[in-house]
This record gives C-alpha cells, sequence and structure tokens, in this order.
C-alpha cells in the first residue's frame, strides 16, 4: 500500500511541475485554477437533493421552485468562486537571509486584475497564512515567515491560494512555485578550541595618519591648521603657538582561515567561522576568509560581511538549489 501511495505521490508531483511551472511571477489563468464544492458545498446538494424528492413526492409547485432557485444559485456561485481568482498575479518579491532555526521573511506582491476585485484570498504555507482582498487594478504586499532548518539556499515549497467567495459552496484554488529562495547562513557558535594566530594577522596599534582620537605630541602651528587644534592654554602663557598632533588607533587584521580548526567536523568548522566573523564586523575590524577553492580579502563592512557568509552557507554546496516539490 505505501509503495502504491508513493507511486501516486510522485506521478502527482510530476504532473503538477509540467502543469504548473516555476516562475518569478505567476497570472492564474484558467489552465491554473481548480474548482470543487466544499464541504458545505455537497451539504447544500444533499439537501437540493432531498428538496427536489420531497416536491416530487408532493407534487408541490412552491417546492419546485424553491429547488430550482437555490440550484440556480449554487451554479451562478461557480462562476463567481472562479472568477474571483482569475485575473490575479502573484510576484515573489524577496526572502531574507536568516540563520538556522530562524523564520525567513518573505514578500509577495499581489496585483489585482484592472477589470475585478479580488475577495478573501487564502495564502498557504506550512505553518503561516494569511488572508487578503485585493482591488480592481490595485496591489497588495503581503509579508508571510517561514522556517528553516539548515545552512544553504532554502526553496519555498509551493505556495497554495484559494478562496471560497463568496458563499463558501465551491472552493477554488490553485499552487504556485514561485521562483525564489533564501540563504540560511551557518549556526554561529562559539569556537571551543582557541585557532592558531595567522602570521598576517595584525595585531593592532597606532597609524602616523592624523586622526582625533588620541594625543600623540605638538608641533608648530601651520597656517590652516584647525582652531580646535590649537594649544590655547600654552599661548595664554605667552608660549609659541603650537598645534596638538593626535593618531587615530589603527584597526585589527584578521583572517579566518578553514585550517584554524584540523580534524573538526565540517558544519562545526562553518560555524566556528561564522561566529568569529560577526565578531570581527561588530568591532569594525578588517577580515579575510580563507576557504578551500576560496579566498576572500581582508576588508569590513556590510559587503564584506554579507560576502563572507555567504561563502560559508554555500561551501561544499551547489549555488542553485535543487528543484523541490510541495
Amino acid at each position: 500500500m505505501s509503495s502504491i501511495r508513493a507511486w501516486w505521490q510522485a506521478r502527482y508531483q510530476q504532473w503538477l511541475r509540467r502543469r504548473l511551472p516555476p516562475a518569478r511571477s505567476i497570472l492564474l489563468e484558467q489552465r491554473r485554477l481548480f474548482i470543487f464544492p466544499s464541504r458545505m458545498g455537497f451539504l447544500f446538494m444533499a439537501m437540493l437533493l432531498l428538496m427536489l424528492v420531497t416536491a416530487i413526492n408532493y407534487q408541490n409547485n412552491l417546492s419546485y421552485a424553491l429547488t430550482f432557485w437555490l440550484a440556480m444559485l449554487f451554479i451562478v456561485a461557480v462562476h463567481f468562486t472562479h472568477g474571483n481568482l482569475m485575473g490575479l498575479t502573484v510576484t515573489a518579491v524577496s526572502a531574507s537571509s536568516v540563520f538556522p532555526g530562524q523564520q525567513t521573511e518573505i514578500q509577495l506582491r499581489l496585483t489585482g486584475s484592472p477589470r475585478r476585485g479580488h475577495s478573501a484570498v487564502r495564502l498557504v504555507w506550512p505553518a503561516s497564512e494569511t488572508i487578503v482582498d485585493v482591488p480592481a487594478g490595485s496591489s497588495q504586499t503581503v509579508t508571510l515567515f517561514l522556517p528553516t532548518e539548515r545552512r544553504g539556499w532554502y526553496v519555498p515549497p509551493r505556495l497554495k491560494i484559494e478562496s471560497t467567495y463568496p458563499l463558501g459552496l465551491l472552493r477554488c484554488w490553485t499552487f504556485a512555485q514561485l521562483d525564489l529562495r533564501a540563504l540560511v547562513w551557518p549556526r554561529p557558535l562559539v569556537p571551543e578550541v582557541m585557532a592558531v594566530a595567522s602570521a598576517s594577522d595584525n595585531a593592532g596599534g597606532f597609524s602616523d595618519v592624523t586622526g582625533v582620537d588620541d594625543l600623540a605630541g605638538f608641533r608648530d602651528y601651520r597656517p590652516g591648521d584647525p582652531l580646535r587644534h590649537i594649544d590655547w592654554r600654552a599661548y595664554a602663557r605667552e608660549q609659541e603657538l603650537q598645534t596638538r598632533v593626535f593618531s587615530a588607533p589603527t584597526r585589527e587584521n584578521h583572517w579566518l582561515d578553514w585550517e584554524d580548526y584540523p580534524d573538526t567536523p565540517t558544519e562545526q568548522r562553518l560555524s566556528w567561522l561564522c561566529w568569529r566573523a560577526l565578531q570581527h564586523d561588530s568591532r569594525g575590524d578588517d577580515y579575510g576568509l580563507r576557504l578551500p577553492q576560496l579566498d576572500i580579502a581582508l576588508a569590513s563592512g556590510d559587503r564584506q560581511r554579507e560576502q563572507i557568509l555567504r561563502a560559508l552557507a554555500l561551501h561544499g554546496l551547489a549555488d542553485l538549489p535543487p528543484e523541490t516539490s510541495a
């Protein structure tokens, strides 16, 4: 039984991939939409059947009229429920980068059809769903959160889009495989062992560049020196006009080297290097990364942090994620 179920599930997923291919922006058209009576719809149909049998049994014209009127109402509801999703465009906007165990923030943009609005549209992902109204010709930005488990690229499963508007008798739905992915960085962990200091590391010191942090001494006044740097106290004691000279401490340079932690499992190495990268970034140090077949030069700032965290997240993995299914 389990083998038959697995075979059927594989065939169903293959059919969905062929009928609903992934895309960055998806327009809900007729071939993408499915419609079927809801539980309330089946109860409504059973009630109509009972009413019809009663009308036939008693030959009551009012019973016939009410039964057929309610049946026409059901048929009209098919048109409105199906049309509520027709023409809606779902566009993937962004997915935030996170650490394992955190929830990635996924932003979607829903654009309504120029001719009609879309009411009570339900967007469903595992552990995250929302209901939104999209007026005709306008857009709504929706934010959903999905949990992540491991480093690398996280590809969200198929998004279920459904609606039971207006009467709840029918359910119209579709699946959207959005061309979207979120980067999951390694989990930062405090190293359990000390890394061997690299010969290229700079322990820090003071530069000879004029700064505003520490007093380095005095020199004779030169025209154009800032007035706030002039030693006015000495000048008040009838000494020669002098200028205070300041020096700024140099930032430390650090290398995050793969070989700093020999005989350590890959994921643990990456977690320790990630923690060290975040520490150096918070202090404003210049730091670089050395991985097998990859070197990132010394630098600092947001771009350096993003580049190094990306390299750590994708180490040993394919840059493009494999196709996933719901």
